[in-house]
């Protein structure tokens, strides 16, 4: 799909946006938003049977290092998750102490009502019928409600599988946040969404101002302002592999604020970034597969594993301490921007 014809924001979350920006003043905000899910081989087929959910056991292991920076991240659950006790007991107790909060996810092929067959294209969300949509993310609220005692308002669909049907069912189901967005990335080959015009950059959404909240993912290099759109372009080329070429020489490199795939430095160049052209507000994202070595790409080993941890540990640490960032929740900062939008209203227009 080429970016003119890719979906625009208003195109999937209507016509009602309203960018968010902070002053350039302010600092750095950072979300941490941990894609919490079944144990899966991401180059197989998929399948319904495989629901394994005991990494979770191993949770502590990253959260311990989100407790010294004194970050509450944001487990976006799906329903295997949220409905075992291996996901749900040690996420519960978590979430009870208040050292994180929890949302959802949803993966449909394991998220039932089952109508659907397994496919590649109905992993996506969107694609399915839009009442099947809703029902499974009712059953996936349903299970979070009975045993974590918390109501999400915090939405991530699976493979950022978002559409218009489904912003709908957001708004509807009376979540407060959507997560969903990877901007500069494009799934339509698989018959999934394509996010080639979005940007990092979150925005109010619907009468009930609800917050999108994108992963933190931009393209730069020495292309400046024409390195997305040349990344882009070059996408079509990626047998050839034109885009990694283009990262290789630094003239168009697409970075995901994650340690999953991306060096400390890459991490750190993305977040300089974003700050020094104005962003004051940032979602580092990762699975929570990768806590335990043999279930994502990432990790594959025990040396992987350490190396995982002490990235995030390090980028945190950078953040904080170098970007003098702050932190606070994804629902938190919405209350305060609409407690400040009613304030603007309340105040009227300055005199002259």
């Amino acid at each position: 799909m080429t970016p003119s014809l890719a979906p625009t924001p208003a195109d999937v979350y209507g016509r009602q946006l309203r960018r968010v920006a902070l002053p350039p003043s302010a600092p750095p905000v950072l979300f941490v938003v941990i894609d919490t899910e079944e144990e899966f081989d991401w180059q197989a087929p998929f399948s319904r049977e495989r629901v394994s959910v005991r990494h979770l056991r191993q949770i502590e292991q990253v959260q311990a290092i989100f407790d010294r920076h004194q970050v509450r991240p944001t487990y976006v659950v799906d329903y295997p998750v949220a409905s075992q006790p291996d996901g749900y007991e040690p996420l519960g107790e978590i979430a009870r102490a208040g050292r994180a909060t929890i949302g959802t996810h949803v993966h449909p092929w394991v998220t039932p009502p089952f109508e659907e067959p397994v496919s590649t294209a109905n992993s996506f969300l969107c694609n399915l019928p839009a009442p099947l949509q809703r029902a499974k993310m009712e059953a996936t609220m349903a299970a979070v409600e009975a045993h974590m005692g918390v109501r999400p308002t915090v939405f991530k669909a699976g493979r950022y599988a978002l559409g218009a049907e489904t912003v709908h069912w957001i708004e509807e189901l009376g979540f407060e946040v959507d997560q969903s967005i990877m901007p500069h990335y494009d799934f339509s080959a698989q018959r999934g969404p394509s996010y080639l015009r979005f940007t990092a950059e979150p925005f109010l959404f619907g009468p009930r101002r609800l917050l999108a909240l994108p992963c933190s993912c931009d393209v730069i290099g020495m292309a400046g302002r024409s390195a997305a759109s040349l990344r882009h372009r070059a996408s079509a080329y990626e047998r050839f592999h034109v885009p990694g070429l283009l990262a290789r020489l630094r003239i168009a490199d697409r970075l995901v604020l994650s340690p999953e795939g991306f060096s400390l430095a890459e991490m750190k160049r993305l977040a300089t970034h974003l700050v020094r052209r104005g962003t004051r507000i940032l979602t580092l994202t990762l699975h929570s597969t990768s806590i335990e070595p043999g279930h994502t790409p990432y990790v594959r080993s025990h040396a992987d594993q350490q190396a995982f941890l002490a990235r995030l540990e390090a980028f945190l640490r950078y953040f904080f301490r170098t970007l003098g960032g702050v932190t606070t929740t994804p629902e938190a900062f919405r209350d305060t921007l609409l407690a400040a939008a009613a304030a603007d209203a309340a105040a009227g227009p300055v005199a002259s």
